[in-house]
């Protein structure tokens, strides 16, 4: 079974892997730089590839003080639940009843299989997509193939039109991918988010491929 490190084996040996870990070292020496570079890559230290179940991509991190946390969409317990999230844990709740907590962490559910993935691992304290780099994309759309050629039934969220951009990667019949709407107010609100009922599609694919379901309650 393949791991993480035969994937980032693999993409180390890339020149643009090798540029941005240059750029990214500068960066980090001379600028406020989220997440802290200990958990640039802290989605994939939590979520086993061999536990991976569904796929959530997005965009960049959360780019002020005590946000980032090398999730997509997550913040630390203590740090007040951005307006994307709050529309998550609604839909959460529209689709299983589950009144979630007042707690931002998805810690959880990286835990249960889910890989909280920003194709942007990095930016500059509160400038948002300010390291909008093609060589992110590259290594995006290499992990994109990487995942599509795994054996294991994979559910992936593609939510908005930048994250709707990597469907085209995934071919393989044993994955799903659910598209929505970005749960951002100004997107949420127009349509396309609410009541699409994808948290209970995830599962029923799941299990209908016997894997264990995510319990999406916090």
């Amino acid at each position: 079974m393949p791991n993480w490190d035969s994937f980032f084996n693999e993409v180390k040996q890339k020149d643009y892997y090798q540029s941005l870990m240059s750029f990214l070292d500068e960066e980090y020496k001379t600028k406020t730089i989220f997440p802290p570079r200990e958990n640039m890559f802290k989605a994939f230290e939590l979520c086993e590839l061999d536990n991976l179940k569904v796929v959530i991509i997005g965009q960049d991190p959360y780019h002020e003080v005590n946000q980032a946390m090398g999730l997509s969409f997550s913040v630390p317990s203590t740090t007040e639940i951005p307006p994307s999230l709050i529309n998550i844990y609604k839909e959460i709740y529209l689709e299983f009843g589950y009144k979630m907590k007042r707690n931002g962490d998805l810690t959880y559910l990286a835990k249960q299989g889910v890989l909280l993935y920003n194709v942007y691992l990095s930016v500059v304290a509160s400038h948002a997509l300010s390291h909008k780099r093609v060589e992110y994309e590259k290594l995006a759309i290499d992990l994109m193939k990487f995942l599509n050629n795994l054996d294991q039934p994979i559910v992936f969220m593609l939510w908005g039109n930048f994250a709707k951009q990597f469907a085209k990667y995934i071919t393989n019949p044993n994955k799903l991918v659910l598209q929505s709407s970005h749960p951002s107010p100004l997107s949420a609100n127009r349509g396309g988010w609410f009541n699409t009922n994808q948290f209970k599609r995830c599962n029923e694919y799941l299990l209908e491929h016997g894997v264990k379901p995510i319990d999406w309650k916090n």
